[in-house]
């Protein structure tokens, strides 16, 4: 059943939305089918750039939501020198006016200076309070602030701490990610000063996602005690289902990898030789059936119980937040 209400919250006043969510951008999964039923159903939605292998394809995706639906919706760059697509990626989003740019895994200075230009609002992705205060002075719209229990490239501060640290350091809205799969927890949120939430494991197991069934399923089964952190896939921590082949492979880097992974000539190539290594493994497991199973996915996944359409996970946590106290 369709939602009539709004939820009062400023993410909502500075998108134009009715509930506070962004569909989070989540690496080989989310895709357009998924961003248009996430604006049908009130919220709106990001994709990571890199979910394409050319720019092309970027502009076509960005180009294929405007004409299936009218709402906000954003991308996703990596802002660092592993994306050697990040400045075509970057004109790309300025040309088609996208409506936010997530920036994450570097300085968003350059990203902020050329969306402002055209309208853009520019988030950055933070984990805690220095880096906040930095792309606040440098412009930005707002903060997201990745706590511990996100998925992907998690924080290492909780929740509870991490939003009052922000709202204090910086006076711009203080956006939570991790750890929230219901209404309840979506209200926990709001309560405690954050001015939306971004929310991406929820939505793997949705019937639009683009990834495999067995992915999908695995967030079915497996809950929050199953999620483990990962330097074996970008250099950076990043959390997995513990599939047996993850037990097997281990969770951190041997000795040689962490020796390039600190040497000062040689640890820009090979971060990212890492993380093109990494992401092809996602890759391979996400999209096929492969005994190498790693799956992307946070905590939040205790709250996946089947698969369903992007519109009734949606409708769903209306729901739970209408009947929570």
């Amino acid at each position: 059943m369709e939602q009539t209400n709004e939820i009062k919250a400023p993410l909502c006043d500075l998108l134009g939305i009715r509930y506070p969510i962004i569909m989070a951008p989540m690496f080989l999964v989310s895709n357009v089918d998924m961003i248009v039923e996430g604006i049908k159903a009130g919220i709106t939605g990001a994709i990571p750039a890199l979910n394409y292998r050319t720019t092309q394809e970027l502009s076509d995706a960005i180009r294929s939501v405007k004409s299936q639906v009218k709402g906000p919706f954003g991308i996703n760059l990596i802002v660092n020198k592993s994306n050697f697509l990040y400045k075509e990626q970057l004109k790309v989003c300025c040309d088609e006016k996208v409506d936010f740019i997530i920036t994450s895994l570097g300085s968003p200075e350059e990203t902020i200076q050329a969306a402002h230009q055209v309208g853009i609002k520019v988030f950055c992705d933070v984990t805690d309070v220095n880096y906040a205060k930095k792309v606040a002075d440098l412009g930005a719209d707002a903060v997201i602030a990745v706590n511990k229990e996100a998925g992907g490239h998690a924080g290492k501060i909780s929740y509870a701490q991490l939003i009052p640290d922000l709202i204090h350091a910086v006076d711009i809205p203080v956006i939570s990610a991790g750890g929230v799969g219901s209404g309840q927890g979506i209200k926990e949120m709001l309560k405690l000063g954050a001015a939306g939430l971004s929310m991406g494991s929820l939505f793997i197991a949705s019937t639009e996602a683009p990834v495999s069934a067995e992915y999908k399923q695995a967030c079915v089964d497996y809950g929050a005690k199953d999620i483990v952190m990962t330097t074996k896939l970008s250099g950076t921590p990043c959390s997995v289902i513990k599939t047996p082949y993850v037990e097997k492979i281990g969770t951190e880097q041997n000795w040689l990898e962490k020796i390039l992974n600190k040497s000062k000539r040689l640890k820009k190539w090979f971060k990212a030789f890492t993380f093109y290594r990494g992401m092809k493994n996602l890759q391979n497991a996400a999209f096929g059936a492969t005994y190498k199973t790693v799956w992307c996915a946070g905590p939040s996944i205790e709250f996946v119980n089947e698969i369903r359409p992007v519109g009734k996970i949606v409708a769903q946590l209306i729901t739970e937040y209408e009947q929570s106290v």
